[in-house]
């Protein structure tokens, strides 16, 4: 069974969104991993969380890139073994990346 790994978050006639599926697809390719893409326009708490920062790369549900994705980034992300999602053991009051809008 795989696992969705990148989620990419944009909307139709974006050209960034545009740009960033291109760095998508070609690292996704290139490692063998799963990705997705939502639209804010089909997802109403989508677009209250990312409108103003599309297009969002998320990174095993979490937040990796704002506006443009870097490759190498991506890469090194993807790289790293998955991290479960929500506060470390004991931080109840740290924010993490994923939790910023």
């Amino acid at each position: 069974m795989s696992t969705t790994r990148i989620t990419l978050i944009g909307r139709p006639g974006c050209h960034l969104c545009d740009d960033a599926r291109a760095v998508v697809e070609q690292v996704a390719t290139e490692l063998d991993v799963d990705w997705d893409e939502r639209s804010i326009d089909d997802d109403p708490e989508l677009r209250e969380q990312w409108a103003d920062h599309i297009p969002v790369t998320l990174v095993d549900g979490r937040a990796h890139d704002f506006f443009r994705v870097s490759p190498d980034r991506l890469r090194a992300a993807l790289n790293r073994p998955p991290r479960p999602v929500g506060p470390p053991p004991g931080d109840a009051h740290h924010t993490h990346a994923a939790e910023l809008p």
